[in-house]
This record gives structure tokens, C-alpha cells and sequence, in this order.
């Protein structure tokens, strides 16, 4: 039971770290263009991060179970992947490189289960997890959002010509408003339901291992017998 309050207490401080590791992203062009003060803007952050990790369940449920076989985590191995996912993110927070959180805890959870299961590649699901769930996505998005990117400005750029630049100051500096907005959502519904994950992978380890067998009655909830499409 203490290795399992160790858990939730790390997954907590990853969830921290990734806050302010990734979030600012999503408010870094309203505060710079002066559309919210700091203070505005991570109020907006908070709020649409909310929203967007109480908006679903689908990325807690596949980073949960869908990278590793469930069955070969111990609450030990879900330990160590949330140390080393916290200490790369801080690592390279205090250098200022940009990297992903999410690929962060992907990459200590699959290091970890592939020691607790001394070597066995076979508990990683490569080819309904990695491959089309990380890998092929990170090589496919940023050419996505590249050409995307490129368009988009492209097409504005002809629309716009002869546009004032006051009137489209007017028009966008609103717009972003709705831009932040919607990135701080896609932000929560994304690496906010990470965490999510990792703890009902921990609370489904703690029931298979028996660590809750001894909990007051009132605690049974912490038992979790098996993965669902949506979390208990």
C-alpha cells in the first residue's frame, strides 16, 4: 500500500511537470501578442485543460493497457516508468528543448515493463500499440502540420491582401482567443488523461497483486478488476 501512495504521489508531480512543461504552449501567442495578460491566459489554460481531460476516456485507456501486457506490470515497474518520465521532462524542461511528455511516459513504461519482464519483447503490443499509436503519428503529424500550416497561411494571405491591418488585427486578435482556447482543450483531452491512465494502471496492478485486499470496506473502489472502454 505505501508503494502505491509513492505511485499516485509521482504520477501527481508528472502531472505537475507536465503542466508546466507543455501547457504554456497553449497561451504562449495570446500573451505575447497582449490579446490576455499572464494571468488571463492561465486561467484560460486551466479552465480548457479541465474541460478537455473530463471530455473522454480513450487516451487513458490506451496508455493503461495499450502499449504493455497488463498482466507482467507490478506496482514497482509503473513506479520507475513515472521516475524516469519526470526526470527526462525535467531534464529537458532546464535545458529549454522542446520534447513530448506523452512520449515521455510511453517511453518509461515500455523501459520499465520491458525489465520487470526480464527482456520479454514480447510484452510491448507493437502492432496494435507502438507502431500505429506512436510511432507512425510521429513521423506523420509534424508533415502534417507543416503542410497544413503552410496552406492555411497560404490561403489567408491571399484572402487578406488587401485587408487592412487594422481590421485584421481586430478580427484575429479575437480569434485567438478561440485558437488558445481550443489548443488548451486539445491539450487536456491529450496528456492530461495520461496520468489518468497510469493510475488506474496502477489501481488495476494493487487488485491483482492483492495490495487492497485489506482496505476498508468504503475503499473498495480502489479495486479494478479489469480495463474497460471507460474508466470505472
Amino acid at each position: 500500500m505505501t508503494l502505491f501512495l509513492l505511485v499516485l504521489l509521482a504520477a501527481l508531480a508528472f502531472d505537475h511537470i507536465n503542466g508546466f512543461h507543455d501547457t504554456a504552449d497553449a497561451i504562449a501567442t495570446v500573451v505575447s501578442t497582449k490579446v490576455l495578460t499572464p494571468r488571463q491566459a492561465v486561467a484560460l489554460a486551466a479552465f480548457t485543460n479541465l474541460a478537455g481531460a473530463l471530455a473522454g476516456t480513450a487516451v487513458a485507456t490506451t496508455i493503461g493497457k495499450g502499449f504493455v501486457d497488463a498482466s507482467t506490470i507490478t506496482m514497482f515497474t509503473v513506479f520507475c516508468a513515472l521516475l524516469g518520465a519526470i526526470f527526462w521532462n525535467l531534464f529537458t524542461w532546464w535545458l529549454g528543448l522542446p520534447s513530448s511528455s506523452s512520449q515521455t511516459l510511453v517511453g518509461g513504461l515500455c523501459g520499465a515493463a520491458l525489465a520487470s519482464a526480464d527482456g520479454r519483447w514480447s510484452v510491448l503490443h507493437w502492432s496494435t500499440g507502438l507502431w500505429p499509436k506512436i510511432v507512425l503519428p510521429m513521423l506523420v503529424s509534424p508533415l502534417l502540420g507543416l503542410f497544413g500550416g503552410a496552406l492555411l497561411m497560404s490561403a489567408l494571405m491571399l484572402i487578406l491582401s488587401r485587408a487592412t491591418p487594422r481590421s485584421v488585427s481586430v478580427f484575429f486578435g479575437k480569434a485567438q482567443l478561440v485558437s488558445a482556447g481550443f489548443m488548451g482543450y486539445s491539450h487536456g483531452s491529450n496528456d492530461a488523461q495520461k496520468t489518468m491512465g497510469i493510475i488506474t494502471l496502477a489501481l488495476f496492478t494493487g487488485t491483482q497483486s492483492g495490495v487492497f485486499n485489506d482496505i476498508p470496506e468504503w475503499a473498495g473502489f480502489l479495486r479494478v478488476q479489469e480495463f474497460k472502454g471507460v474508466l470505472f
